[in-house]
């Protein structure tokens, strides 16, 4: 399991958060080998609203991590924290850790700033492993939100 905390918030599979909490990185720690590279992926499974077909909204997608050190990782799509929309419920928010096998990653996915939201929208986990012959998830762990007041101000920085 990848160990998540955001301050002194720790998240254990299901814990719940707010928008307001989550706003910033959050501190990740899990078991890795010597001398490999990871890919690390926060998705939201429930975007826009559970059951629709817009499913998964990429949050944060970092590659080519050498070990435990997400800081000098390849940034694909910087960190947005949650932002489910009003009225939709608890969305879940899923970190999943994967193995690169084949060493260093040439990705040629377009890189996402705060201010992609709209290229953040239907992105597939399963199509990215895919492509990129990810091996895992290897750890994991996710948390819970629901809209607080703070939302609206993070969909106009994501040009929502």
């Amino acid at each position: 399991m990848a160990q998540v905390k955001y301050g002194n918030k720790l998240i254990d599979l299901g814990t719940e958060i707010t928008p307001t909490e989550s706003h910033e990185v959050p501190e990740i720690h899990y078991k890795h080998e010597g001398g490999v590279l990871y890919t690390l992926v926060l998705t939201d499974p429930d975007a826009p609203r559970r059951g629709g077909y817009n499913r998964e909204f990429r949050h944060w997608l970092v590659g080519n991590i050498p070990e435990e050190n997400i800081a000098k990782g390849e940034v694909l799509a910087e960190y947005v924290g949650p932002a489910p929309p009003k009225n939709t419920g608890k969305h879940r928010y899923v970190f999943l850790l994967y193995k690169q096998n084949q060493g260093a990653i040439t990705f040629d996915e377009r890189r996402l700033s705060t201010w992609d939201g709209s290229q953040r929208k239907r992105f597939s986990i399963k199509k990215f492993v895919e492509k990129y012959n990810l091996e895992g998830p290897i750890a994991g762990n996710f948390m819970k939100a629901e809209y607080d007041d703070n939302v609206p101000s993070y969909h106009k920085h994501l040009n929502l």
